[in-house]
Protein backbone atom coordinates (compact mmCIF):
# COMPACT_ATOMS: atom_id res chain seq x y z
CA UNK A 1 0.00 0.00 0.00
CA UNK A 2 1.08 3.61 -0.73
CA UNK A 3 2.26 5.38 2.22
CA UNK A 4 0.58 8.43 2.83
CA UNK A 5 4.12 10.20 3.35
CA UNK A 6 4.95 9.23 -0.31
CA UNK A 7 4.76 13.02 -2.49
CA UNK A 8 4.27 14.76 0.86
CA UNK A 9 7.40 16.31 1.54
CA UNK A 10 6.21 18.36 4.44
CA UNK A 11 4.94 15.51 5.73
CA UNK A 12 7.50 13.37 6.04
CA UNK A 13 10.09 15.57 7.03
CA UNK A 14 8.10 16.24 10.32
CA UNK A 15 7.83 12.35 10.34
CA UNK A 16 11.18 11.93 10.02
CA UNK A 17 11.94 14.65 12.80
CA UNK A 18 9.74 12.13 14.81
CA UNK A 19 11.90 8.80 13.92
CA UNK A 20 15.18 11.33 14.49
CA UNK A 21 14.04 12.17 18.45
CA UNK A 22 12.85 8.85 19.38
CA UNK A 23 16.16 7.35 18.15
CA UNK A 24 17.75 10.28 20.61
CA UNK A 25 15.41 9.27 23.65
CA UNK A 26 16.58 5.25 23.02
CA UNK A 27 20.10 6.14 23.16
CA UNK A 28 20.17 8.39 25.96
CA UNK A 29 18.74 5.62 27.84
CA UNK A 30 15.04 7.46 28.29
CA UNK A 31 13.23 4.97 26.44
CA UNK A 32 13.32 1.58 28.03
CA UNK A 33 11.19 -1.01 26.87
CA UNK A 34 8.23 0.52 25.30
CA UNK A 35 8.75 3.70 27.39
CA UNK A 36 8.15 7.29 26.36
CA UNK A 37 5.01 8.76 24.00
CA UNK A 38 5.34 11.44 21.14
CA UNK A 39 1.96 13.30 19.41
CA UNK A 40 2.44 15.91 16.88
CA UNK A 41 -0.30 17.74 15.65
CA UNK A 42 0.37 17.53 11.49
CA UNK A 43 -3.13 19.28 10.39
CA UNK A 44 -0.84 22.02 8.71
CA UNK A 45 0.39 19.39 6.10
CA UNK A 46 -3.07 17.55 5.21
CA UNK A 47 -4.78 17.55 2.22
CA UNK A 48 -7.58 17.43 0.66
CA UNK A 49 -6.70 14.05 -0.24
CA UNK A 50 -5.81 12.99 3.09
CA UNK A 51 -9.09 14.44 4.19
CA UNK A 52 -11.32 11.62 1.84
CA UNK A 53 -9.24 8.97 2.97
CA UNK A 54 -11.15 5.70 4.20
CA UNK A 55 -10.25 4.56 7.57
CA UNK A 56 -8.38 1.32 8.04
CA UNK A 57 -10.01 1.16 11.89
CA UNK A 58 -12.82 1.28 13.53
CA UNK A 59 -14.04 3.96 15.24
CA UNK A 60 -11.93 4.39 18.91
CA UNK A 61 -13.31 6.79 21.55
CA UNK A 62 -10.58 8.95 22.79
CA UNK A 63 -12.25 8.90 25.84
CA UNK A 64 -12.60 12.85 26.68
CA UNK A 65 -14.70 15.26 24.12
CA UNK A 66 -12.13 17.75 23.15
CA UNK A 67 -13.92 20.32 20.27
CA UNK A 68 -10.74 22.27 19.46
CA UNK A 69 -9.36 19.07 17.41
CA UNK A 70 -12.31 19.15 15.32
CA UNK A 71 -10.55 18.03 11.69
CA UNK A 72 -7.46 17.61 13.17
CA UNK A 73 -4.83 14.81 12.30
CA UNK A 74 -1.91 13.61 14.74
CA UNK A 75 0.58 11.25 14.43
CA UNK A 76 0.84 9.20 17.24
CA UNK A 77 3.37 6.80 18.86
CA UNK A 78 2.04 3.00 19.20
CA UNK A 79 0.91 1.53 22.06
CA UNK A 80 3.57 -0.95 23.19
CA UNK A 81 5.87 -0.21 20.50
CA UNK A 82 9.46 1.06 21.30
CA UNK A 83 11.33 3.85 20.50
CA UNK A 84 14.79 2.02 18.75
CA UNK A 85 12.08 0.54 16.35
CA UNK A 86 9.91 3.62 15.52
CA UNK A 87 13.53 5.61 14.73
CA UNK A 88 14.26 2.76 12.15
CA UNK A 89 10.31 2.85 11.44
CA UNK A 90 7.69 5.08 12.38
CA UNK A 91 5.27 4.34 10.12
CA UNK A 92 5.16 0.69 11.54
CA UNK A 93 5.60 1.93 15.42
CA UNK A 94 3.07 4.51 15.10
CA UNK A 95 0.37 6.02 12.84
CA UNK A 96 -1.60 8.99 11.60
CA UNK A 97 -5.52 9.36 12.98
CA UNK A 98 -8.43 11.62 11.80
CA UNK A 99 -10.40 13.16 14.56
CA UNK A 100 -13.61 12.39 13.86
CA UNK A 101 -16.56 15.15 14.06
CA UNK A 102 -18.26 14.44 17.63
CA UNK A 103 -14.64 15.30 18.97
CA UNK A 104 -14.91 12.29 21.29
CA UNK A 105 -13.57 9.62 18.70
CA UNK A 106 -11.00 9.04 16.15
CA UNK A 107 -10.00 6.72 12.99
CA UNK A 108 -6.18 5.29 11.58
CA UNK A 109 -5.63 6.77 7.99
CA UNK A 110 -2.59 5.77 7.39
CA UNK A 111 0.52 3.77 7.21
CA UNK A 112 -1.05 0.75 9.22
CA UNK A 113 -3.65 0.37 11.86
CA UNK A 114 -1.07 0.62 14.58
CA UNK A 115 -3.16 1.59 17.92
CA UNK A 116 -1.92 4.99 19.56
CA UNK A 117 -0.32 5.23 23.11
CA UNK A 118 -3.17 4.23 25.80
CA UNK A 119 -1.80 8.05 27.10
CA UNK A 120 -3.36 9.65 23.98
CA UNK A 121 -6.43 11.17 26.02
CA UNK A 122 -3.60 13.24 27.90
CA UNK A 123 -1.67 14.11 24.85
CA UNK A 124 -4.69 14.96 23.17
CA UNK A 125 -5.90 16.81 25.81
CA UNK A 126 -2.66 19.07 26.17
CA UNK A 127 -3.14 19.73 22.29
CA UNK A 128 -6.77 20.83 23.00
CA UNK A 129 -5.41 23.42 25.30
CA UNK A 130 -2.74 24.49 22.97
CA UNK A 131 -4.76 25.14 20.25
CA UNK A 132 -7.28 26.56 22.44
CA UNK A 133 -4.81 28.89 23.86
CA UNK A 134 -3.30 30.48 20.01
CA UNK A 135 -0.23 28.40 20.96
CA UNK A 136 2.12 27.85 18.08
CA UNK A 137 3.09 24.47 19.58
CA UNK A 138 2.74 20.90 18.02
CA UNK A 139 4.64 18.74 19.92
CA UNK A 140 4.11 16.71 22.83
CA UNK A 141 6.89 14.43 24.07
CA UNK A 142 6.75 11.61 27.29
CA UNK A 143 10.13 9.89 28.34
CA UNK A 144 12.37 8.77 31.30
CA UNK A 145 15.56 10.92 31.66
CA UNK A 146 17.93 9.15 33.90
CA UNK A 147 19.20 12.10 36.13
CA UNK A 148 15.85 14.17 36.50
CA UNK A 149 14.55 11.39 37.23
CA UNK A 150 17.13 10.64 40.09
CA UNK A 151 16.32 14.60 40.98
CA UNK A 152 12.54 14.07 41.77
CA UNK A 153 13.66 11.11 44.41
CA UNK A 154 14.71 13.82 46.45
CA UNK A 155 11.77 15.66 48.27
CA UNK A 156 13.95 19.33 49.02
CA UNK A 157 13.71 19.32 45.07
CA UNK A 158 10.17 18.98 44.83
CA UNK A 159 9.17 22.77 46.03
CA UNK A 160 7.70 25.12 43.46
CA UNK A 161 11.02 26.10 41.29
CA UNK A 162 13.53 24.85 43.36
CA UNK A 163 15.21 22.36 40.80
CA UNK A 164 14.22 25.52 38.24
CA UNK A 165 16.98 27.48 40.43
CA UNK A 166 19.23 24.35 40.76
CA UNK A 167 18.95 23.31 37.05
CA UNK A 168 19.30 27.19 35.50
CA UNK A 169 22.63 28.15 37.89
CA UNK A 170 24.54 25.16 36.49
CA UNK A 171 25.12 26.58 32.97
CA UNK A 172 24.33 29.97 30.92
CA UNK A 173 22.60 27.76 28.55
CA UNK A 174 19.63 26.20 30.68
CA UNK A 175 18.47 29.50 31.04
CA UNK A 176 18.36 31.06 27.99
CA UNK A 177 17.15 27.99 25.89
CA UNK A 178 14.36 26.59 28.81
CA UNK A 179 13.47 30.26 30.15
CA UNK A 180 10.09 29.27 31.83
CA UNK A 181 12.05 26.49 33.89
CA UNK A 182 10.65 23.08 34.93
CA UNK A 183 7.18 22.38 36.77
CA UNK A 184 6.28 19.41 39.15
CA UNK A 185 4.08 17.12 39.50
CA UNK A 186 3.48 14.73 42.76
CA UNK A 187 3.70 11.48 42.45
CA UNK A 188 0.53 10.66 40.24
CA UNK A 189 -0.43 6.45 38.98
CA UNK A 190 1.01 6.52 35.57
CA UNK A 191 -1.86 6.72 32.60
CA UNK A 192 -4.74 7.98 35.61
CA UNK A 193 -6.80 11.21 34.74
CA UNK A 194 -5.13 13.05 37.59
CA UNK A 195 -2.32 12.93 36.57
CA UNK A 196 -3.55 14.28 32.92
CA UNK A 197 -4.99 16.98 34.87
CA UNK A 198 -2.67 17.77 37.17
CA UNK A 199 0.62 18.14 34.16
CA UNK A 200 -2.12 20.48 31.95
CA UNK A 201 -2.18 22.43 35.05
CA UNK A 202 1.67 23.19 35.35
CA UNK A 203 2.02 23.48 31.18
CA UNK A 204 -0.03 26.86 31.93
CA UNK A 205 3.08 28.14 33.50
CA UNK A 206 5.59 25.78 31.98
CA UNK A 207 6.97 23.83 28.88
CA UNK A 208 8.18 21.12 30.52
CA UNK A 209 7.05 19.27 33.85
CA UNK A 210 8.98 16.50 35.55
CA UNK A 211 6.78 13.80 37.08
CA UNK A 212 8.13 12.50 40.56
CA UNK A 213 9.99 9.27 40.25
CA UNK A 214 8.60 8.74 36.65
CA UNK A 215 9.76 11.37 33.84
CA UNK A 216 8.82 13.78 32.09
CA UNK A 217 6.45 15.77 29.84
CA UNK A 218 6.99 18.67 27.35
CA UNK A 219 5.72 20.63 24.78
CA UNK A 220 7.47 22.20 22.28
CA UNK A 221 7.05 24.42 18.77
CA UNK A 222 7.75 20.40 17.11
CA UNK A 223 8.80 17.51 18.09
CA UNK A 224 12.78 18.34 18.10
CA UNK A 225 12.38 21.69 19.77
CA UNK A 226 10.72 19.74 22.69
CA UNK A 227 13.52 17.06 23.04
CA UNK A 228 15.88 20.17 23.20
CA UNK A 229 14.24 21.49 26.01
CA UNK A 230 14.45 18.34 28.11
CA UNK A 231 17.70 17.45 27.05
CA UNK A 232 19.08 20.84 27.94
CA UNK A 233 17.45 20.46 31.15
CA UNK A 234 19.38 17.03 31.66
CA UNK A 235 22.68 18.19 30.77
CA UNK A 236 22.28 20.69 33.89
CA UNK A 237 21.34 17.52 36.00
CA UNK A 238 24.43 15.98 34.91
CA UNK A 239 26.83 18.90 35.80
CA UNK A 240 24.99 19.00 39.26
CA UNK A 241 25.16 15.21 39.46
CA UNK A 242 28.61 14.99 38.55
CA UNK A 243 29.68 18.00 40.93
CA UNK A 244 27.95 15.79 43.68
CA UNK A 245 29.58 12.68 42.86
CA UNK A 246 33.16 14.72 42.91
CA UNK A 247 32.56 14.76 46.65
CA UNK A 248 31.55 19.27 46.23
CA UNK A 249 27.87 21.05 46.40
CA UNK A 250 28.57 22.81 43.07
CA UNK A 251 28.29 26.74 43.88
CA UNK A 252 25.81 27.34 40.62
CA UNK A 253 25.41 30.84 38.73
CA UNK A 254 24.77 33.30 41.38
CA UNK A 255 20.86 35.10 42.00
CA UNK A 256 22.73 38.58 40.25
CA UNK A 257 24.39 36.48 37.54
CA UNK A 258 20.92 35.26 36.39
CA UNK A 259 19.12 38.18 36.74
CA UNK A 260 21.24 39.81 34.54
CA UNK A 261 21.05 37.27 32.06
CA UNK A 262 17.39 37.75 32.33
CA UNK A 263 17.92 41.41 31.43
CA UNK A 264 20.60 40.84 28.64
CA UNK A 265 18.76 37.60 26.69
CA UNK A 266 15.23 39.77 27.52
CA UNK A 267 13.93 36.56 29.36
CA UNK A 268 10.36 36.04 30.44
CA UNK A 269 11.53 34.74 33.92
Amino acid sequence: MKSILEGRPALAAEVEKIAEVAGYLWQNGWAERNGGNITVNVTAHVDDEIRTMPAISEVKQIGVTLPQLKGCYFYCKGTGKRMRDLARRPMDNGSVIRILDDCASYVIIADNAVMPTSELPSHLTVHANLIESGSPYTATVHTHPIELVAMSHKREFLGKDVLTKILWSMIPETKAFCPLGLGIVPYTLPGSNELADATLKELQDYDVVLWEKHGVFAKGLDVMDAFDQIDVLSKSAKIYINAKCMGYEPEGMSDGQMAEMTKAFNLPR
